[in-house]
């Protein structure tokens, strides 16, 4: 018989691989860059050392900060392995504080208030030949950011800030140069459209999660079982014969149940090949976790992997920090999970709702109604986002603790990345 997993212990991750939630760490948020396939090439790292170095405009604070961040907890856990973007000041580069950081992963972002000084162009030559990459932030051209420009790795372009006629002209002046070409703040399908026109390569924003939505598309009658399954799994007690048929309809959904049972992150010490002999093993509250994980997989097969990654981040982090805030796990969960479901499904939230069994609040929550439910999901949603003030104005509304939210977020994104390779 496999070892029971507790509702307090749903995945084998061990406490060191995590921050203590007292410890330094303090905001930190990733946001993807995404290439032409839909896959995410890098992250970039957006550190907040504290609500007092944010509003005093203390940069050296918050590069320090984030420097000693990105040590104690590693930047291979933030990123999943990737490359990562992270802001640096010219005391970072000139005094070489960056040296702390791998360089093989590692992409230093010289920003655009930055004076390019004959020390902090030297500082770079020197980093670039220890293996650091570079990429210049809210690039306009100067002639004297020539010399770095002959060092940057990437070219970051604010997609709101220059228009296209000189978006063009930039391109005409980067002839020539062997550059990486990313847009920055691309938030629509039509901006991603216009940015990848323009010959740009990569792109960083949420477009890929805010699809052209079909406002007259109807639910497809396999996502009506889905819905008609995660209705069963929020009963207090499984029906195992309706939930079993229900499952074995759809063959790749039951691949995928299967297949998470079976993976490391649950450490089954049996291979089990049956829906009922999973809900036996491994009892019904984490045989509930691990059927959301692959109807929420199952749900968005179709769309980038970066929006199932999303998914897994909200679904987890609201369930975790439900825990210390005395809210409904289980119901946070599937309200993080949920909440991209038009971007899974390409149909507007306000035509899903009506058909998930979920009660009136969480319906709310899911809708956009800044409610007590939704408390969560909103600081995640400005997390995301690096919107330090919006997460500051939820914490002090609902009285949350900082340090348990960052400590779960930090959980959740290591979860995620141990679930996604075990679900697709």
């Amino acid at each position: 018989m496999a070892q029971m997993i507790s509702q307090n212990d749903p995945v084998n991750l061990p406490e060191a691989d995590l921050p203590e939630p007292s410890g330094t760490l303090r905001y930190v948020a990733r946001q993807p860059i995404m290439d032409l396939h839909g896959r995410v090439h890098a992250y970039e790292l957006l550190f907040r050392s504290g609500p007092e170095a944010f509003f005093s405009g203390d940069g050296n604070l918050a590069t320090r900060t984030m420097l000693d961040n990105s040590v104690i907890f590693g930047l291979e856990k933030l990123t999943g392995g990737l490359p990562a973007f992270v802001n640096c000041t010219a005391e970072s580069l000139t005094e070489q504080l960056v040296d702390v950081l791998p360089a093989s992963m590692t992409v230093l972002e010289v920003l655009e208030t930055l004076e390019p000084t004959p020390a902090l162009i030297e500082a770079c030559r020197k980093l670039k030949h220890s293996g650091f990459r570079f990429a210049l932030d809210d690039f306009i051209w100067k002639p004297e950011l020539e010399p770095l420009v002959h060092l940057a790795d990437y070219i970051k372009v604010d997609f709101m800030l220059l228009s296209k006629a000189e978006r063009k002209c930039l391109h005409e002046q980067l002839r020539g140069v062997t550059v990486a070409m990313i847009a920055e703040k691309v938030e629509t399908q039509e901006e991603y459209e216009q940015a990848r026109d323009e010959g740009f390569t990569l792109f960083q924003g949420y477009y890929f999660c805010r699809p052209v939505l079909m406002k007259n598309r109807k639910v497809p009658s396999n996502r009506f079982s889905h819905i008609g399954i995660l209705e069963l799994l929020k009963a207090d007690s499984l029906n195992l014969n309706k939930l079993s048929q229900l499952v074995k309809r759809d063959a790749s959904l039951t691949y995928r149940l299967l297949r998470l049972v079976n993976s490391p992150i649950f450490a089954m010490r049996q291979e089990i090949r049956s829906i009922e002999t999973a809900l036996l093993v491994v009892g019904e509250e984490t045989f509930r976790r691990i059927a959301m994980l692959a109807i929420t997989s199952e749900l968005c097969s179709n769309q980038p992997l970066e929006v199932l990654r999303m998914a897994f981040v909200r679904g987890r982090f609201c369930e975790l920090a439900a825990r210390v805030c005395a809210k409904d796990a289980t119901e946070q969960y599937l309200l993080g999970i949920l909440s991209l479901l038009p971007a899974m499904l390409r149909i507007p939230m306000e035509m899903l709702t009506p058909e998930l069994p979920l009660r009136g609040e969480i319906r709310l929550a899911l809708d956009g109604k800044s409610n007590e439910e939704r408390a969560l999901l909103q600081w995640l949603e400005a997390n995301e986002n690096g919107d330090w003030e919006a997460c500051d104005a939820v914490i002090h509304a609902h009285r949350l603790d900082q340090d348990k939210l960052l400590a779960c977020y930090a959980e959740a994104v290591v979860w995620a990345e141990a679930a996604i390779r075990s679900a697709v």
